[in-house]
């Protein structure tokens, strides 16, 4: 099965921390749907409003830094993102993306060449990401047999119920 990725970007800068991901004050639920309302808010108030069903949030380094709650990629999951790019992503933030079923890639160069706006598409297969809009291509590290897997069945302890 070719996974792949397809939708407008969300673009943001440097240390974008999980606090600006999910403010601190909506930690007291676990409803991932309430997450998703209140996604980016105190760093882009009309979010929630604009991102739609398979759109692609791009960033630059050191993306979801700070604390280590599983709240900010569910935020961003259930927002309906359907990937982050960034030049780099705190560990953590990585471990919890992976282990709920975010897809994130690593590059660079699409990380700082790609637009707010623009329209992206990303081959998991392969780890090419490709800028629709500029014509442009970026070769990102494709994902590992192991975590196709558990992307595909929407986080790690899915994989795991066999």
């Amino acid at each position: 099965m070719n996974m792949k990725a397809i939708g407008k970007v969300h673009k943001y800068g440097d240390n974008v921390d999980t606090d600006v991901i999910i403010p601190a004050r909506y930690l007291n639920t676990a409803d991932h749907k309430e997450l998703a309302s209140h996604c980016m808010e105190d760093i882009d108030i009309d979010f929630v409003k604009k991102v739609k069903k398979g759109d692609i949030m791009v960033a630059e380094a050191n993306f979801g830094c700070g604390s280590s709650r599983e709240h900010a990629p569910i935020a961003i999951k259930e927002s309906g993102i359907s990937c982050v790019i960034a030049k780099t992503f705190a560990r953590i933030f990585y471990r919890n993306a992976i282990n709920i079923g975010l897809p994130i890639i690593e590059c660079p160069e699409a990380a700082e060449n790609i637009s707010d706006g623009d329209e992206v598409e990303i081959d998991f297969d392969s780890g090419v990401i490709t800028d629709k809009t500029k014509g442009e291509s970026y070769q990102g590290q494709p994902f590992p047999e192991f975590i196709k897997n558990i992307i595909n069945k929407n986080g790690l302890l899915n994989s795991l119920k066999g």
